[in-house]
């Protein structure tokens, strides 16, 4: 497929700069006019245009939920990436800001201006700044580092000056001389330290017009890529899986690399101006790129077809002198999603290389800092694995190479109907009882817990000095949960909504070291997951029923239904390197296993999103692919299968990709999803709270009609809408049947599931009357249909004859009056044609 080059409106003629949101869903470009433009990808649609108050804007940077933008007046904005809005001016500079870099965690940014100094601030508190001002000269370029932990600040003064964050201090690791050549901060030639994905190297442009590798171990130049400019590089762009490089330079030139070899792949040479950022979509084959011309470019399928096979294998080496050369086969290693968590201020999340250094690969013992630059500083883990600034006496210091080390990928613990933080509000728990939502006062928490029903029950709120983070809310009562700290262990609390006691709310208080990592809330008990891997029940009023160890760990979440109750753990490796989720199901009150360690249903790629019960009690899972599927025949042991009740992406409001709307799952209940419309490319409803919406099941049988008006009234379309309504009908019945054989079934129960036995009849019949209608020829599926009845009285099946007689279906009528006959006598299975 040739590669389609699009130009979109950007800005006024100059210098153009853009940044992809880490999910890729949108693309954001500022210029010298005074507003920015969020493209959404894969869309035609005109982009969304923020007015702002600056213009001359020279940086950019976004995350998912925001962007940073620095401009020439000295002032770095936060506009928000939900509402299109600005949120606060995050710090100033008396002189214009050249670049802006977000940690990965999205929670410091890098700002380098013509001042001497380069800020690093707090994205959620802009008091907290820290200062790197050990180069002499001001920064044109700063880059983090995979881990946020470490700064690479290409300095005015021809050096790359590189920065540990791990320390309380900012510390100088590294000063490496005669890589970049020294320019003006205006220079449209670039010095930027781009990182390699695999996090062991960064490259940067040399004096020599080559872009050259420079490992981390020793901070020591290592392969280049040469020969593909004529002209100073201007911008340089490593694919997301590092096997590919493009470069740009200012000779008006475009270069696409192999990384493993440093081969030039293909040069093109339709560029018309200098390009001066650039930047991989994160996962298609896309590559867009911004010019000294206001203009901004989207390249579909950039890398040719014989090379595009290379994006889609799994993270590559950094090109380095020591290491081999890389598998670039479907077996290669994955990448390590799952690292050692650092112990230093500046990120809690994962780290992929500072936790390494003291596991490393290699023996070759190459020095890892080198004290040739006079600062005194290095780094070195204590015994509690924290790195802490030192002085260097003596001998350099030794650090083996770090190297990748593969390890699984677990789904991280989640809490169903939960959502992040969103300044200070978050939603605690959401379902059709009503939502629990908290905000936070720094010194403590106010938690609101609001109903739907203000006539059955009262809205109330509190103030929490223990900054609950997990909730549950039903008919009975509200159960929260919280992390430890300093002043106390984690704790569970249930407040009941009415007693008939002075009081019943009470509180317990887990192992100290041992966390909360999911809740759930039924009718008669209280579950809770935690990260030593036990399963803890409780009775309503706080005793302790049941504690058990997970076979499958660590824990991911659970879920409750009257005496049921459904945990989801991580279990062994997938070709994918992903752990598989693994789900039990047992009876508390019976002590019954209901499913034992079976594999939750979901493909290569697609994570659970959230777990819950239905409202007549089957459980329910939903997940990123937007499918809802429902559990048949869970209470026989080995019997279980996941089908899907509906994929939201078909719905008439979301098909196609015309709208960027996902759904975000609330409950399944009165033979509807109830879910909440996010629109705009957003993960997590947030305040004012949205309203609720509901959709009929449809499940996926076949491909909807095309919208043509003679398909839409045609047989082929009632047949496709007969059979997906005969699945449906079939599974609900076979769900209440289930319900009716393997509990005290009520009488409403009972009834319940004789009629939807009916209701499979009547659909087949409409079906066999479709195919009486087609001709002869379709006479043997009509008797497969009637074979499928459900009914033991033989009206059902003397219906069907009628049907057949109506068309003039003779023979086809002979052979179902005698199967009504057979069945009659017990002499024809259900299943028997």
């Amino acid at each position: 497929m040739a590669t389609k080059l699009r130009a979109r409106p950007a800005h006024a003629p100059g210098p153009t700069y853009l940044s992809y949101t880490p999910n890729g869903r949108k693309l954001v470009t500022v210029g010298l006019n005074g507003a920015l433009r969020v493209f959404q990808h894969d869309s035609d649609d005109e982009p969304a245009v923020i007015d702002v108050p600056t213009d001359n804007h020279f940086a950019v940077a976004a995350t998912n939920d925001f962007i940073l933008v620095g401009a020439e007046d000295g002032s770095v904005t936060k506009y928000s990436l939900l509402t299109n809005s600005m949120e606060e001016m995050l710090v100033r500079s008396s002189l214009p800001v050249r670049d802006i870099a977000i940690s990965p965690d999205g929670q410091w940014a890098a700002v380098a201006s013509d001042e001497l100094e380069v800020k690093v601030v707090n994205t959620q508190d802009m008091s907290r700044v820290m200062y790197l001002r050990e180069h002499p000269r001001p920064a044109k370029h700063v880059s983090f580092d995979i881990s946020g932990a470490m700064i690479a600040v290409s300095c005015t003064d021809g050096l790359v000056y590189v920065y540990s964050l791990s320390s309380e201090q900012p510390q100088l690791v590294k000063r490496i001389d005669g890589l970049i050549k020294l320019l003006d901060n205006e220079a449209e030639a670039s010095s930027k330290a781009v990182w390699h994905p695999d996090g062991r190297a960064f490259a940067a442009p040399s004096s020599t017009r080559d872009f050259q590798v420079v490992a981390r171990n020793d901070w020591k130049l290592q392969k280049a890529f040469q020969g593909g400019h004529r002209g100073d590089i201007s911008a340089a762009a490593w694919s997301p899986n590092g096997a590919l490089l493009v470069t740009a330079g200012v000779d008006k030139s475009l270069v696409l690399w192999e990384t493993r070899s440093q081969k030039m792949l293909k040069s093109f040479n339709d560029v018309h101006n200098v390009i001066l950022a650039m930047q991989w979509h994160p996962t298609d084959n896309v590559l867009s790129y911004t010019n000294n011309n206001g203009e901004l470019f989207i390249r579909e399928n950039f890398a040719p077809n014989e090379h595009a096979k290379l994006l889609k294998i799994a993270l590559q080496h950094a090109p380095t002198n020591a290491d081999p050369l890389n598998d670039i086969s479907g077996n290669a290693r994955r990448p390590m999603p799952n690292g050692v968590k650092p112990n230093g201020h500046v990120r809690s999340g994962d780290d992929y290389i500072e936790g390494l250094l003291d596991d490393a690969m290699s023996q070759d013992g190459a020095d890892f800092i080198e004290d040739d630059d006079g600062a005194g500083y290095a780094e070195e883990p204590n015994r509690n694995g924290k790195r802490v600034a030192r002085s260097i006496e003596g001998p350099q210091a030794k650090r083996q190479t770090p190297g990748p080390v593969w390890q699984p990928q677990i789904h991280e613990p989640f809490q169903p109907g939960s959502t992040p933080w969103k300044g200070n509000r978050r939603y605690l728990c959401f379902n059709l009882t009503g939502f629990v939502w908290t905000v936070n006062q720094e010194t403590h928490n106010t938690v609101t817990v609001e109903f739907y029903d203000r006539q059955e029950h009262r809205d109330f709120h509190f103030t929490d000095p223990y900054m609950y983070d997990k909730a549950c809310l039903n008919e009975k009562g509200t159960l929260f949960a919280c992390f430890g700290s300093s002043h106390h262990p984690a704790i569970l609390y249930y407040r009941p909504h009415e007693t008939w006691t002075s009081r019943t709310d009470w509180r317990t208080e887990l192992p100290k070291g041992e966390e909360v990592s999911s809740i759930s809330l039924s009718d008669s008990c209280i579950v809770a997951t935690t990260t030593a891997g036990y399963v803890r029940i409780y009775s309503l009023f706080g005793v302790p029923l049941k504690m058990y160890r997970l076979k499958s760990s660590p824990a991911v979440t659970c879920a409750s239904w009257r005496d049921y109750v459904m945990t989801v753990g991580n279990g062994p490796v997938g070709g994918d390197g992903m752990t598989r989720l693994l789900y039990t199901i047992e009876n508390v009150k019976r002590d019954e296993i209901c499913q034992s360690e079976d594999t939750l249903a979901l493909p290569d790629g697609v994570e659970l999103k959230s777990v819950f019960f239905s409202e007549k009690g089957d459980p329910c899972i939903y997940d990123s692919d937007g499918v809802l599927l429902i559990l048949q025949h869970w209470r026989t042991p080995g019997q279980a299968k996941w089908v899907p009740l509906l994929d939201t992406k078909t719905l008439d409001r979301l098909a196609g990709g015309k709208k960027e709307e996902s759904c975000w799952p609330v409950a399944v209940a009165n033979n509807k999803f109830h879910c909440i419309i996010l629109k705009g490319g957003e993960e997590y409803p947030y305040f004012p709270r949205p309203l609720l919406s509901d959709f009929e099941f449809r499940i996926p049988i076949s491909s909807a009609p095309n919208g043509d008006e003679d398909e839409i009234n045609s047989e082929v379309t009632l047949r496709k809408s007969l059979e997906e309504e005969y699945v449906q009908s079939s599974l609900q019945h076979s769900l209440i049947q289930d319900l009716v054989e393997n509990t005290s079934a009520t009488q409403t129960q009972k009834l319940e599931a004789t009629g939807l036995e009916r209701e499979v009849d009547k659909v087949l019949l409409q079906l066999l009357a479709v195919e009486c209608r087609e001709g002869e020829e379709r006479g043997m599926k009509a008797l497969e249909i009637a074979t499928l009845m459900k009914d033991r009285t033989g009206k059902m099946l003397e219906a069907a004859g009628k049907v057949a007689q109506r068309f003039h279906r003779e023979i086809l009528s002979e052979k179902i009056t005698h199967l009504a006959e057979r069945r009659m006598v017990g002499l024809v299975d259900d299943d028997e044609v």
